[in-house]
């Protein structure tokens, strides 16, 4: 086992019963904003702005004190009141975030202090969505109307023939493109500079979808779509360059919404990405308590990554495999990347993709551990049961 540097976030999530509980029965109390009563680890306080105490906001608390970066976060009361509990011992930078907000300057603390904060109520409507949830720009993309399917090809509408129905393509963008990218993110709803500042939007695209290690999965992608697909991506970049906002807001943290309680590790390397991770029995949620949590990391490394929520400790496990000839990603096409230049981050044999735990903790992978071809006894001719078939 050997240790790393962490950078894919795991999450977990509680439920917290404490002043962050539902708003009705702290309506009920009307406790006075200075009862935050705070543990030796713990940290909690009161919220306000220029509007007054702020209600359903985000305090979040951030240590690079423990082995591997770690937050805590939790959701402000109806009267702005906040309490971080069971915090690790360490020192922490504590700022506030929300909708309608732009993020608070970080405060430097140690836990077991009463900490009130203040928070910036956003001076634009601009400034504001750039917290929104990725989703809300993502559903400004545009999609051809039902009046364009089927798709009449290349030399027609340009969507490809297979696009039988509307619903053809709404699948693809969100299992093959959503599914992989956050279509809404910043790095995804703003070109980078590089490609930027080519002569249009539609060749910043055509760059983009050809970057890194995964081009080949991407051009399969568009090759479905047909050539409409990359003009309405870079229509959508274009009306959000030009100060488009989505048109609806997310609601702050209402209710019950408020008592969940977020800690967040880094964990892996930051050339590296996670498929999907496993701490427990599918089965029986009770296996495994407390337990190391394990990823899989697909394409870009045979390094399994592990991470102990208790002692906030996150290692890797090198994943073996049989056939010294396995593909690995390094043989990839790859093209120039404006975060990584042309170097092919991903080195991966086993293809890690969805690990499962058993009744006694275990964990099983499904990996590959040899090349493709089936082995000779697995082949026409051979005694071997499976070759009977």
């Amino acid at each position: 086992m050997k240790k790393s540097l962490h950078v894919q976030i795991a999450v977990i999530g509680g439920i917290a019963l404490c002043l962050t509980g539902a708003g009705s029965g702290l309506k009920a109390q009307r406790a006075p904003a200075s009862a935050v009563q705070v543990g030796s680890t713990e940290l909690g306080g009161v919220v306000t702005s220029s509007k007054g105490p702020e209600a359903g906001v985000w305090v979040i608390a951030e240590t690079t004190d423990l082995p591997t970066k770690f937050a805590k976060v939790v959701v402000t009361d109806d009267q702005g009141r906040y309490l971080i509990p069971e915090l690790p011992k360490g020192s922490y930078d504590v700022w506030v975030r929300g909708y309608g907000l732009v993020d608070s300057q970080k405060v430097k603390t140690e836990i077991g202090r009463q900490l009130n904060l203040t928070a910036v109520p956003a001076p634009s409507a601009a400034a504001a969505a750039e917290y929104y949830p990725g989703v809300y720009w993502y559903s400004l993309l545009q999609i051809p109307p039902k009046s364009e399917f089927p798709g009449s090809g290349l030399n027609g509408n340009g969507i490809r023939e297979i696009m039988k129905t509307q619903h053809y393509w709404i699948d693809t963008v969100k299992n093959s493109c959503q599914s992989c990218h956050a279509l809404g993110s910043k790095g995804m709803r703003t070109l980078e500079k590089e490609w930027g500042a080519t002569t249009s939007s539609l060749d910043a695209w055509t760059h983009r979808v050809q970057a890194g290690q995964a081009r080949g999965n991407m051009a399969l992608t568009l090759g479905q779509f047909g050539p409409k697909a990359l003009s309405l991506f870079a229509d959508w970049t274009d009306r959000i360059a030009r100060g488009e906002l989505p048109s609806e807001k997310p609601q702050r943290p209402q209710g019950v919404e408020r008592n969940v309680v977020i800690s967040m590790w880094e964990w892996s390397v930051a050339k590296a990405y996670l498929h999907d991770a496993i701490s427990t029995d599918k089965r029986n949620p009770r296996v495994n308590a407390n337990g190391p949590i394990y990823g899989s990391t697909e394409e870009s490394t045979d390094m399994v990554p592990v991470l102990d929520p208790i002692k906030n400790a996150a290692l890797q496990i090198k994943h073996p495999y049989r056939d010294p000839k396995t593909p690995s990603s390094l043989d990839l096409t790859h093209g120039h990347s404006p975060y990584w230049g042309d170097e092919p981050i991903w080195d991966g044999h086993t293809s890690i993709h969805n690990p499962i735990m058993d009744e006694k903790g275990r964990v099983w992978f499904t990996a590959r551990i040899r090349p493709d071809a089936n082995p000779a006894y697995c082949k026409a001719g051979s005694d071997h049961p499976s070759a009977k078939v």
